[in-house]
């Protein structure tokens, strides 16, 4: 019996440890949860889902190509005659028929002369006096055969000629004569050899919009 007895009190002993350890898990459940329960209280909510609908990116504009002005008669080259004219305005105050304008703003045209066919056009008056007179050199003096300020170009689609009108106005009017536009075969033919661009043919063409318009010579170097 007294050998037993070592054996015995080991394994009471342990017995004892293992039921206190037990004991202490069970105590700490709670705490452990009430632990679980403030960890999740301190994590950042989840955001909400929005219910406002998502839209793309703002996309700005494409950029406007930079607009052909038709100038007047003797102009320089566009570019250059942007740097060279002084916008004096003595071209306007000259012309007789007041078909230069000046946008002293400098939204139409930059600021320099331009001629809208629509308003009024050139008649390619004798001597081109707003060329002879420019102060600047933006405008150089130029035979009047020799005035190269754009090219008509007629669209057969809304032409009256085209629902069988007999319209030839802008053959009529012109100031340089068949040597720039003419009939042939119904249809009207501009010559770009002889155009000049003057607008008369715009200015005068019935249409709306105008059948026949005049494309600048700078918008014709692009």
């Amino acid at each position: 019996m007294t050998e037993d007895r070592p054996f015995n009190r080991r394994h009471f002993f342990r017995e004892g440890i293992l039921e206190l350890l037990r004991s202490a898990s069970k105590a700490a459940e709670p705490l452990i949860e009430a632990a679980k329960q403030f960890e999740a209280l301190e994590q950042p909510p989840a955001p909400a889902a929005s219910s406002a609908p998502s839209y793309p990116a703002y996309q700005p504009p494409p950029e406007e190509p930079l607009r052909q002005w038709l100038r007047p008669p003797g102009a320089l080259a566009e570019e250059t005659f942007r740097q060279v004219c002084s916008r004096c305005g003595e071209c306007v105050r000259i012309c007789p028929v007041q078909c230069i304008q000046m946008d002293y703003s400098g939204y139409q045209g930059d600021g320099a002369p331009y001629i809208d066919p629509d308003l009024a056009a050139c008649i390619l008056c004798e001597g081109i006096p707003c060329a002879s007179t420019c102060p600047s050199g933006a405008l150089v003096p130029v035979a009047r055969a020799d005035v190269r300020m754009g090219l008509a170009q007629w669209n057969d689609a809304i032409c009256l000629r085209t629902t069988g009108q007999e319209c030839s106005i802008c053959v009529e009017r012109c100031p340089v004569g068949a040597a720039a536009i003419a009939v042939v075969e119904n249809r009207i033919q501009v010559i770009s050899t002889g155009c000049t661009g003057c607008g008369v043919c715009q200015h005068e063409c019935p249409t709306t919009p105008k059948s026949i318009t005049v494309l600048p010579q700078a918008a014709m170097m692009k």
